[in-house]
């Protein structure tokens, strides 16, 4: 990381200039690396121990790496529809809940076999699936020998699996490719323009994201609040969530900046503040008029975030957020 969190930047004159490489070493393919490994333990700890009350710690260790790139979400990440297996979310319907459901009370064979899991829907797969067998008040109270032990155990190993793929396509492809822009027989990015509209689209939509879904949803409309909407409330991570998301967008935009971006700083500071400030890791004080004023702050702060990056990176580059599979989501 070039720079703390939200320390003073240094305002000087220099010349606009955006480090791909820097982007992909020294923040993507960490992150990617750290997911990995909590992936790792994950599973490692639902061997030990599979009961719900031994897993909080090594799950929240695990959605906290996946917080740390789930803004990776171009290139191997949407390869197989992994980041949606992995992460779930916004589920409209209820899927999970549907398909978590039923597989444990139809004890769906496919759990014992690691070849096939990942051919089961995403709903029953990943950390979401895996937040309502450990912290649903029914569904928790399983015991060692239990269907859901090794419906936890299944669900861990498969995310591993996809860690240890979307980390080998990163460090053996991707990310070469990216730092490699334009170079001969480089077909996926043609010029380095292409990698840093990359890179920028990785920034801006993962602000969008949080803005929009993670503080939206629960948001609603100030006369319909849905509290319930919040990401991984069962969990009572919601706040959380945007919190390491906003610090690991500031991190990916420092190392592509590569030089002052103080209006983008001091963005991300009053953004950071105003999730510091409201306090409520699930968002039930949307329910409540001042509670959601202050949310609609939070999430007005990060739109500020968007329009402070454009200042400082989109707009000097000459270059704009081009399509992400998230958008119109």
């Amino acid at each position: 990381m070039k720079h703390l969190i939200f320390a003073a930047a240094v305002v000087v004159a220099a010349p606009a200039y955006a480090d791909v490489k820097d982007a992909v070493e020294n923040h993507a393919l960490p992150a990617i690396d750290a997911f990995h490994t909590a992936a790792t333990d994950l599973f490692e700890a639902s061997i030990r121990d599979c009961l719900a009350e031994a897993m909080v710690d090594p799950y929240n260790a695990a959605y906290d790496a996946w917080m740390g790139m789930s803004h990776l979400q171009a290139g191997p990440v949407e390869t197989g529809g992994r980041g949606l297996a992995i992460a779930f979310w916004p589920d409209k319907r209820g899927m999970v809940q549907r398909t978590v459901t039923r597989m444990v009370a139809d004890q769906d064979p496919i759990v014992t076999n690691p070849d096939e899991f990942g051919e089961v829907s995403i709903a029953g797969r990943g950390l979401f699936a895996l937040e309502y067998l450990l912290f649903d008040p029914e569904l928790s109270i399983y015991q060692a020998g239990d269907y859901t032990c090794a419906m936890v155990r299944a669900i861990s190993a498969d995310m591993v699996t996809m860690a240890e793929e979307i980390q080998a396509e990163w460090t053996q492809d991707y990310g070469p490719s990216l730092i490699n822009a334009g170079a001969e027989g480089n077909t996926r990015f043609l010029s380095p323009v292409e990698a840093q509209r990359a890179i920028y689209t990785s920034i801006v939509t993962g602000l969008e994201f949080t803005a929009d879904q993670r503080l939206g949803r629960p948001l609603g409309t100030f006369d319909t609040p849905r509290p319930t909407r919040a990401e991984a409330w069962r969990s009572t991570r919601s706040l959380r969530n945007v919190e390491l998301s906003l610090n690991a967008l500031y991190d990916l935009a420092q190392e592509f900046a590569d030089g002052p971006t103080p209006t983008m700083d001091a963005a991300f500071e009053r953004a950071m503040n105003s999730v510091q400030k409201f306090g409520d890791p699930v968002f039930a004080r949307v329910a409540d008029p001042q509670g959601w004023f202050e949310a609609d702050v939070m999430r007005q702060s990060i739109k500020q975030v968007e329009q402070a990056i454009a200042t400082d990176i989109g707009e000097p580059l000459g270059i704009a957020a081009g399509f992400n599979s998230s958008d119109g989501d």
